[in-house]
């Protein structure tokens, strides 16, 4: 009976050993996997977070650039206090007028053209010594008639023909033209922007008006309109081909010198965006 119950011990010792290492099998396969799937849930979380990380960086690569763009359009501008006197409506019989005191002065201007008359042959050799002077000659419509630009649509292929016209007097390529009564609200519609822009052209409207196309005898009012406006160190000055603008020139420039600025010519190789759309293609 001893022996018999000797036996029967051992059997039941050899399963209770078998049952804990099937237990322990099982535990350890348990640990296992818990430990696998928390290694797969922290590469995933690394992953996730490399990705978040790479897109974020990616953003902020996006905004750098867009902000160095950014940057460069006003770096474009040129630096110090400049000022651009603009004349429009011209060739004119006072044209050469403006030059003799605009070169008494040492100053250099920018003048804004109108395709009529620039067909004036006896007008043509003012074009002519405008640019030879160092003077910025750009375009201002052929008829600079409103509904004919902006309502009949007629805006870009005027351009086009007035800095035609002044290629053929000048042998100059201009791009920059000034829209008559300005860009708003004359170039309000997109459609005809995305043609100036496609066409290359660019397009100025001004920082100070003076007014003087209503100030007949009044030159002095001019000079006063000017002085009141002149607020930064870059202006750009609307002035016309005018009796009263030519009386009002020497003090207009008088006082820029005394203020301290130079005086600016548009360079189409260094344009900086100056219209009221604020179109940055412009």
């Amino acid at each position: 009976m001893t022996a018999r119950t000797n036996l029967d011990q051992g059997l039941i010792e050899r399963k209770l050993r078998e049952k804990r290492r099937k237990r322990q099998a099982i535990l350890l396969a348990v640990v296992g996997l818990i430990c696998f799937y928390l290694m797969r849930l922290i590469t995933l979380d690394r992953a996730t977070t490399a990705e978040q990380h790479g897109e974020q960086s990616m953003y902020q690569n996006s905004t750098t650039k867009v902000s160095k763009a950014n940057a460069e359009v006003e770096d474009a501008r040129p630096k110090g206090k400049i000022v651009y006197l603009t004349f429009d409506d011209g060739p004119s019989d006072l044209t050469a007028k403006f030059l003799d005191v605009l070169r008494q002065h040492g100053v250099k201007a920018n003048f804004f053209m109108q395709g009529i008359k620039l067909q004036r042959k006896n007008l043509q050799s003012d074009v002519k010594r405008a640019v030879r002077e160092g003077h910025y000659v750009g375009g201002h419509s052929m008829t600079h008639q409103y509904k004919k630009l902006y309502e009949e649509g007629q805006f870009v292929s005027e351009m086009k023909d007035s800095l035609a016209l002044i290629h053929d007097i000048t042998g100059e390529n201009p791009h920059l033209v000034r829209p008559p009564y300005g860009s708003v609200p004359g170039l309000n519609d997109k459609k005809l922007r995305d043609q100036i822009a496609t066409e290359g052209m660019k397009i100025w409207d001004w920082t100070i008006d003076s007014n003087d196309w209503e100030l007949k005898d009044h030159p002095e009012q001019i000079v006063e309109n000017i002085k009141k406006a002149t607020k930064v160190d870059l202006e750009v000055v609307l002035m016309h081909e005018k009796p009263q603008t030519l009386q009002a020139l020497p003090e207009i420039i008088e006082f820029y010198q005394e203020e301290g600025y130079q005086f600016g010519v548009y360079d189409d190789n260094e344009h900086f965006h100056l219209n009221f759309q604020k179109d940055h293609r412009l």
